[in-house]
């Protein structure tokens, strides 16, 4: 695992708020009043980030590894 593989974002304009990517990797995302946002956009390589990414009900989580997406993985 590297200190910095991945990073990861938030679509604003369509997070619901449902806190799903909170209560999973809290270190990760953290909710900033009715949206999620990341704790960090550079990320190092986590399960969590795309467990958080795949359980979001608004499909609002990308997760990237340089240009690839690796999540959501559905």
């Amino acid at each position: 695992m590297s200190a910095v593989g991945w990073t990861t974002e938030v679509d604003r304009g369509m997070c619901m708020g449902s806190g799903m990517c909170a209560g999973l990797a809290p270190d990760l995302y953290r909710l900033e009043g009715d949206t999620a946002e990341p704790v960090r956009r550079e990320i190092p390589e986590d399960e969590r980030a795309l467990d958080a990414a795949d359980s979001c009900p608004a499909l609002a989580i990308t997760v990237r590894a340089g240009a690839r997406t690796v999540g959501p993985r559905h």
